[in-house]
């Protein structure tokens, strides 16, 4: 059965997307994953894209064309459903069709289960329109990066909030148990208070990830970070979320 994991939280510039983009392709290491593009910027898209797709994901959701024709394939079990960057209708569509279709992101999702992907991570854009909401009904779970800093904090409690009321209104039981604290500097001593004030948080199994300027590089490179840099610091925390993931 397909699990829909969504990395989000009400906050920019958190590494969303790195996180996502990398969870995504070391879960295909042993599962067929796709990685599904709702950001307007295309970010997760210009990543492993060379060129701008021809079909994207707002083109499957208006019944435009077939699923399988917008899926990008990038390596033997990671795929990805592009957004196009600048002159993408996604953002039209949320603000006038969506609301007509609130369900749609399950459909997606069924859709998916067909082509046999056992993984689908959405990564969304910092906001909580009617896109990300409809998204997030449709999710098995949730993830929530952060950076160190106050307002990391506090999008915590922002997302928790949103995501209840979504629960209760449509007697859903989304999953929000993890939390990432990314881009950590131990050579900073406001990094490392906050790194002591989330390890008191009970309710979450909390990952850490330090900076390293090898995941912007990779991006760069169209390449995730196991790929570009296999010795990198980050791995190993990058290894424990996806076993997290896959132990869920």
């Amino acid at each position: 059965m397909l699990k829909s994991i969504a990395f989000h939280i009400l906050k920019g510039g958190v590494g969303k997307t790195s996180l996502s983009g990398n969870v995504a392709f070391n879960l295909s290491k042993s599962k067929k994953t796709i990685l599904v593009d709702c950001d307007i910027q295309a970010n997760s898209s210009n990543w492993f894209l060379f060129e701008s797709p021809k079909y994207e994901l707002v083109n499957v959701l208006q019944g435009a064309i077939e699923l399988d024709k917008a899926i990008v394939k990038i390596t033997d079990n990671f795929y990805i459903l592009p957004t196009k960057k600048n002159d993408s209708e996604l953002k039209v569509y949320a603000e006038t069709k969506l609301f007509q279709e609130p369900f749609i992101f399950e459909d997606l999702n069924q859709e998916f289960h067909k082509l046999g992907f056992e993984y689908a991570i959405y990564d969304l854009s910092p906001s909580i329109s009617q896109l990300e909401r409809c998204i997030l009904l449709a999710m098995n779970e949730a993830i929530t990066p952060i950076s160190p800093e106050f307002f990391g904090f506090d999008g915590i409690e922002l997302f928790y909030n949103e995501l209840q009321k979504i629960n209760k209104s449509y007697r859903k039981n989304i999953k929000h148990n993890k939390i990432i604290l990314n881009l950590i500097n131990e050579s900073f001593a406001t990094h490392n208070q906050y790194l002591e004030a989330i390890k008191t948080m009970k309710n979450y199994n909390v990952f850490f990830i330090k900076q390293d300027r090898n995941i912007a590089d990779s991006q760069k490179n169209h390449k995730t970070i196991f790929e570009y840099s296999p010795k990198s610091k980050v791995i190993a925390e990058l290894n424990r979320i996806t076993e997290s993931i896959l132990g869920s």
